[in-house]
């Protein structure tokens, strides 16, 4: 009886896959961050459980993925998190609006929030959390990009942080900043949905190291606070009798 021999392409991607190696990273060069061992991965295709805790909103699973709605009787956006610490790290998650104004990926400090990716349909906010909200700690904002996110299409996004810099990626919009709370312990990375309604999927951890070449890297990206994008806001004109 003559033996099937696996192709060499299948199981260089099944081993991969078991050292924790996406598919849709190769041929990606390192930015900030080299990624290590996955800490951390689910395709978030069942409904929130475990270390999962989801303080607002309503989450779900619908057509094979998790589905954020804020709910009215909240007057906050839904926000769920996992409970979990991490030091440095690379964290991937895909979104699709379905309706909502606005998501982030955010993570938080010792006390307060430490930092996020803010995402609308038409803008991406990179920037360090304010950590005492009626105090003198002010948000910093490393980069505002106009952007165009339709319902109902897939986008990935990615948050590198080690040492002291963070890197944001959403798509090919990148930008990056540094700040001394970074180097603290990071607390419950999680997501946010204002408005009805939000799909992730694929998300997952990553240890992370220093790219060596992040010197050179970061020589092509703008500098923090180099790229901030307002929006002209329309006004409305008065009717002359």
């Amino acid at each position: 009886m003559k033996q099937h021999t696996p192709p060499i392409a299948a199981l260089t991607l099944v081993l991969a896959l078991a050292i924790g190696f996406h598919p849709s990273q190769a041929g990606a060069e390192p930015l900030l961050a080299v990624p290590g061992k996955t800490l951390y991965q689910n395709k978030l295709n069942s409904i929130p459980a475990g270390k999962w805790k989801a303080a607002k909103g309503q989450w779900e699973v619908t057509e094979g993925t998790w589905r954020g709605s804020q709910l009215a009787a909240d007057n906050h956006g839904a926000v769920i998190r996992l409970q979990e610490t991490y030091s440095d790290f690379v964290i991937d998650i895909e979104f699709k609006f379905e309706g909502a104004r606005a998501t982030s990926l955010t993570i938080n400090a010792v006390k307060g929030h430490m930092a996020r990716i803010l995402i609308t349909p038409k803008t991406v906010t990179i920037r360090r959390d304010d950590q005492d909200h009626d105090g003198p700690d002010k948000a910093v904002i490393f980069a505002v990009f106009p952007a165009e996110f339709k319902a109902g299409t897939w986008h990935k996004v990615r948050l590198e942080m080690v040492g002291d810099t963070l890197l944001g990626k959403v798509d090919d919009l990148v930008a990056w900043g540094s700040d001394p709370l970074f180097k603290t312990p990071k607390h419950n990375p999680g997501f946010t949905c204002g408005g009805q309604s939000l799909a992730l999927r694929n998300f997952s951890i990553r240890q992370a190291t220093l790219n060596p070449r992040w010197a050179e890297v970061k020589k092509d990206l703008p500098k923090p606070g180099e790229k901030i994008h307002r929006p002209v806001r329309r006004t409305k004109t008065r009717k002359t009798k």
